[in-house]
C-alpha cells in the first residue's frame, strides 16, 4: 500500500470524488465534491487529499482541510472525509490513513487536528480525544475531536 497526494496521482480524483459523494454527500451535488476535490490538489498548500492505492487500486482516502465544520470555523486544521473501500475494511487502511495525514501535520507545525464524526468509539481507538458536539449545517449534532500533536 502506497499513501500519497492525490496531486501526484491526478488519474484517481474521478474515483475520489464518487466516494466520498457516495459516503458523506448526503444532500449535497456531486459538482460540490469535484469542487472540493479540485481544489485540494495544490502541493503544500491547504486542502490536500491523500490517497491510498495498492497498484492502480483505490483503497481509501483523506483529507486535510482548514475547515469542515461552518459552525467551528474556530477550530483549525481537520482531518477529514476518511473513507476506505467497504471490501477492505478492517485491514488497518483507515488507520495508516489517519497516521499519515497526523505526521504531514505534525512536520507542517501544527499543534492539534480535529475532526468530527456522527458516530463514536472508533476515533478514540487512535489516540483522538472526544472534545464534545458540534453542529453541522443545517441541524445535526456531530462528535468533535482532537488530536494532539
Amino acid at each position: 500500500m502506497i499513501i500519497q497526494p492525490l496531486w501526484q496521482t491526478p488519474q484517481h480524483a474521478d474515483r475520489v470524488i464518487d466516494r466520498i459523494w457516495a459516503a458523506f454527500g448526503t444532500g449535497l451535488s456531486r459538482a460540490f465534491f469535484a469542487s472540493v476535490v479540485e481544489h485540494s490538489q495544490q502541493p503544500d498548500a491547504l486542502p490536500l487529499t491523500f490517497i491510498a492505492t495498492e497498484g492502480e487500486t483505490l483503497l481509501g482516502t483523506v483529507g486535510l482541510w482548514r475547515c469542515d465544520l461552518i459552525s467551528r470555523q474556530d477550530l483549525f486544521p481537520w482531518l477529514a472525509a476518511l473513507y476506505v473501500e467497504e471490501g477492505r475494511r478492517g485491514e488497518g487502511i483507515g488507520q495508516a490513513l489517519q497516521q499519515h495525514v497526523i505526521a504531514y501535520a505534525r512536520q507542517q507545525g501544527f499543534s492539534h487536528l480535529h475532526l468530527y464524526a456522527a458516530f463514536r468509539d472508533y476515533y478514540e481507538r487512535f489516540g483522538w480525544e472526544h472534545i464534545g458536539e458540534g453542529i453541522d449545517y443545517p441541524d445535526t449534532r456531530v462528535n468533535l475531536y482532537r488530536y494532539t500533536l
